[in-house]
């Protein structure tokens, strides 16, 4: 991945995020708080972070390998513990999923940035990127905290709009830049 589209998608992703959030209607604050403990989203968000890792794993180098020849014991393993999850854990499977889909979207992005020296606006996307590591990492641990924060996010309309205009203006400026290399 280039390191210009490595930029404009986070930069994307946040402006599309902040207007969303600055808008604010009644659908926007029904379907986040309904969000973490969604059956449909918990099937799209873990569904394709399930099979985006297989893929992953699908693609393992000899090194990585340790006890297998193939990587084929170890997809068939994740991919049961995969299902697994979804029919006897199925309670925030949407907010995992979505923790799972961030910590396979960094590696691309900061691949694509690595050793970038000569474009220092290159660290708005890395910050974001470590800033959404950080998160995933948290709310895969404590999903309920996603549910929390939603709850406290539209109890005041104020609030959204605020974090809306935050996130807009890091994603524009995120954008822009990605057209500066």
């Amino acid at each position: 991945m280039s390191l210009f589209l490595a930029t404009l998608l986070p930069g994307l992703f946040l402006t599309l995020l902040g207007g969303l959030l600055m808008w604010n209607n009644s659908t926007v604050g029904s379907t986040a708080r309904s969000l973490p403990r969604s059956n449909r989203a918990a099937w799209l968000f873990f569904g394709v972070g399930a099979v985006w890792f297989l893929w992953r794993l699908s693609h393992l180098g000899e090194s990585d390998l340790i006890f297998f020849k193939t990587p084929q014991p170890v997809m068939i393993g994740f991919g049961v513990l995969a299902a697994l999850a979804v029919f006897f854990t199925p309670d925030f499977l949407a907010v995992r999923g979505l923790c799972i889909l961030m910590l396979l979207a960094a590696e691309p992005l900061l691949y694509a940035a690595y050793m970038e020296y000569t474009h220092p606006q290159r660290l708005l996307m890395v910050t974001a990127v470590y800033i959404g590591l950080g998160l995933a990492l948290y709310l895969a641990a404590a999903p309920y905290r996603l549910r929390d924060f939603f709850e406290w996010l539209f109890l005041r309309p104020s609030r959204a709009r605020l974090i809306g205009v935050i996130l807009l203006g890091y994603g524009l400026a995120t954008t822009a830049s990605a057209f500066t290399y």
